[in-house]
């Protein structure tokens, strides 16, 4: 299924399209979390299609970079847009208002388990989700590009 089509995500897209800065800050008690957070709008480029591919996720800042939680939702595989991102890393950001152009990379060791540790703070049912799932939630950092 296409994140777009789930009909709750496809809203925030909208709303991102139309108001980046509405849209930036997310209720997230609809998905069992503490209220508003920040959220970034993804556009990867399908590694079947080749068509643009848009994904609302909550980050958080990692420096100059922004950290995203491949979770969906403790299911036993891993979201599309990450398979996007393994095969094409480069991919486009809007963080509110703002557009960045970014390359993505899995974090690993030390600065995974930091940043895990920082989502999980912000978000607390990504440990739940790690619960619900035998594969390791990976740990995206988006580095904007020039």
């Amino acid at each position: 299924m296409n994140f777009a089509e789930i009909p709750w995500i496809a809203k925030h897209i909208e709303l991102y399209k139309s108001d980046p800065e509405e849209a930036h800050m997310w209720d997230s008690s609809v998905a069992g979390g503490p209220g508003p957070l920040p959220t970034l709008l993804l556009t990867t480029t399908g590694r079947k299609s080749g068509e643009k591919r848009l994904a609302p996720l909550l980050y958080g800042n990692v420096g100059d970079s922004y950290a995203i939680i491949a979770s969906k939702g403790g299911m036993p595989t891993h979201p599309h847009w990450y398979s996007n991102l393994l095969e094409k890393p480069e991919c486009d950001l809007m963080v509110g208002a703002l557009a960045v152009s970014a390359r993505a990379r899995e974090a690993e060791g030390e600065e995974r388990e930091r940043i895990w540790k920082q989502m999980c703070e912000m978000y607390p049912p990504y440990v739940d989700y790690q619960k619900a799932t035998e594969r390791g939630i990976p740990v995206v950092v988006l580095d904007p590009v020039a």
